[in-house]
């Protein structure tokens, strides 16, 4: 079947976000456009490398319906927005573990967001490691592992940087309550690429664990309190899928995302550690 929304991408966009097969596993929404028709393709998917803002205008002012980012670094997003609300054009943002539907589900699905933000009023340490392979870039794994923390725990106060070189980094920081927060970055090969967040409390806590989204398993989020230790819903869907999904309903209704404005806190956050 052929897509109702025509797709194009290129090799490096195609690359970072597992394009070819996310599209493909949505026949019926979302098809490849043809080579003579890929530069005004219904939606064109860009790569976040550093300098994807303006990738994203030109996509914009091509006339595009849609533009997907994949997995796109800290960069100001007040240019993009403009255009974006001028032209209706519905950006989605597909975050390497943040777009993961555990986090921040549909509807009434019960989610690690939730969980976590019904616990920070006594919360007593948030914990969170993010592993990655040798070779990574640091920073740009910072900002994948800031993204993830501001999708489940909210505002971030009084951040810093304690350490960043070659094999990772270390941040610490205060939650919404004032309890302190850690976010670890770790190079190497010994585990898997994923993000682990734990909160706890006086009685328990929520751990989330969040795969890379090639991965074949799926995130896990656990509550554990006076009732003992509730698994949560297993979602099996990738945060490639998820984010493909949301363009869907998105372009199908005519309306816009907030990606962009949930995303300009995450770089107002990242300037701030870059000025420490």
């Amino acid at each position: 079947m052929s897509g109702q929304y025509t797709v194009s991408a290129s090799p490096a966009a195609r690359e970072e976000g597992a394009v070819t097969q996310t599209v493909a596993s949505l026949p019926a929404t979302f098809g490849p456009a043809p080579e003579s028709r890929q530069g005004t393709a219904d939606v064109l998917v860009v790569a976040g490398g550093p300098g994807w803002t303006t990738e994203a205008l030109h996509a914009v002012a091509a006339g595009a319906r849609g533009v997907v980012v994949a997995n796109p670094a800290p960069e100001d997003t007040t240019e993009l927005a403009a255009a974006v609300d001028a032209a209706g054009t519905a950006v989605v943002l597909d975050l390497r573990w943040a777009s993961n539907p555990a986090l921040v589900a549909e509807g009434s699905t019960p989610d690690a967001r939730n969980a976590v933000r019904s616990a920070l009023g006594s919360a007593s340490l948030l914990d969170s490691v993010a592993t990655a392979a040798p070779g990574t870039d640091p920073q740009r794994l910072l900002g994948e592992h800031l993204a993830a923390l501001l999708a489940v725990s909210g505002p971030l106060d009084g951040v810093s940087l304690l350490r960043s070189d070659a094999t990772g980094y270390t941040v610490a920081g205060r939650l919404a309550n004032g309890a302190p927060f850690t976010a670890q970055g770790v190079l190497t090969a010994a585990r898997p690429a994923a993000v682990d967040i734990r909160l706890y409390t006086a009685d328990g806590g929520v751990s989330v664990q969040v795969p890379d989204p090639d991965a074949a398993w799926p995130a896990e989020v656990r509550v554990t309190g006076a009732h003992g230790e509730l698994l949560l819903p297993t979602l099996y869907e990738s945060a490639h899928r998820s984010a493909w999904r949301r363009l869907k309903d998105h372009l199908g209704a005519g309306t816009r995302p907030d990606d962009l404005a949930g995303f300009a806190r995450l770089t107002d956050l990242y300037a701030t550690l870059a000025a420490t």
